[in-house]
């Protein structure tokens, strides 16, 4: 077992360490199999490896006492009234897992006073997982091994390399890129967009969708701060956490923090 990376762990953070990685090992058994797949009532895909990577992380992360906020169980109001919670999507890309892209991500964050404080995304296919926890950095573990994330360094849009949903993208979304005039653009599937641009591998991100719920970007959200990147709705709005609607209403521009106010600008323009 690989020890966390940073110098003062959060006690939460072995917890959410263990659940990914233990909700990852039973993902990649479903993954390896014949499986199927439900649509629920909004239309999104849902299969048995979404539940046990659910119910697995509910059991390891139980201990902490923290309200647990997670995509395949009902709401609870209560939550809002707590300090701490964690929000949780158990398979992040269930699209991209029915289509066997290898894409697909589990996602585990740790809010406080409605800001993200810790981070891990799991991504099982290729054993990868990234953490992240407040003022402590941001770090991938691949091999045994962990490695900082720092975002890049590019300051012209028509240097940069967009990132963009695979199965989500908008007619409206394809013409503001071709407006920005980047260098690059390329479709990824789940929380994996957001990792690229931890790793400096991509610069930017966006979406005008007002259906990306919290549980979409709370670990994310999390891993591009701490790696030098920037997260604020498409207008430069602060993304809040633990609000009573679950929904980024304004969608979300993801960044490495250098282009992120032109971006905003020319949106608004």
């Amino acid at each position: 077992m690989s020890s966390i990376p940073f110098s003062s762990p959060l006690s939460e953070a072995q917890l959410a360490l263990d659940a990914a990685k233990k909700a990852s090992l039973a993902v990649m058994s479903v993954y390896g199999e014949e499986f199927t797949s439900h649509l629920k009532d909004d239309d999104s895909p849902i299969t048995k490896a979404d539940l046990q990577s659910n119910e697995i992380i509910k059991q390891v992360l139980a201990s902490s006492g923290h309200h647990i906020l997670s995509e395949e169980d009902t709401d609870d109001a209560s939550r809002l009234d707590r300090e701490k919670i964690w929000i949780v999507d158990p398979l992040d890309g269930t699209s991209d897992f029915v289509s066997r892209t290898g894409e697909f991500t589990i996602m585990i964050a740790l809010v406080q006073n409605k800001v993200p404080i810790l981070g891990v995304i799991s991504r099982p296919t290729t054993n990868t997982i990234f953490l992240a926890q407040k003022n402590s950095g941001a770090f991938k573990l691949e091999n045994e091994k962990w490695s900082r994330l720092q975002v890049s360094n590019t300051r012209d849009l028509r240097q940069c390399k967009a990132v963009g949903s695979r199965f989500h993208l908008t007619e409206q979304e394809k013409e503001f890129f071709k407006k920005l005039g980047v260098a690059s653009f390329e479709s990824r599937g789940s929380s994996l967009k957001v990792a690229e641009i931890c790793q400096g591998l991509a610069d930017l991100y966006l979406t005008t969708s007002n259906k990306i719920k919290q549980w979409d970007t709370c670990a994310s959200h999390c891993l591009i701060t701490e790696s030098g990147g920037k997260i604020t709705d498409m207008y430069g709005n602060s993304v809040l956490y633990n609000t009573e609607k679950l929904n980024h209403e304004n969608g979300l521009i993801v960044t490495n923090g250098l282009v992120h106010e032109e971006i905003i600008q020319r949106y608004s323009s």
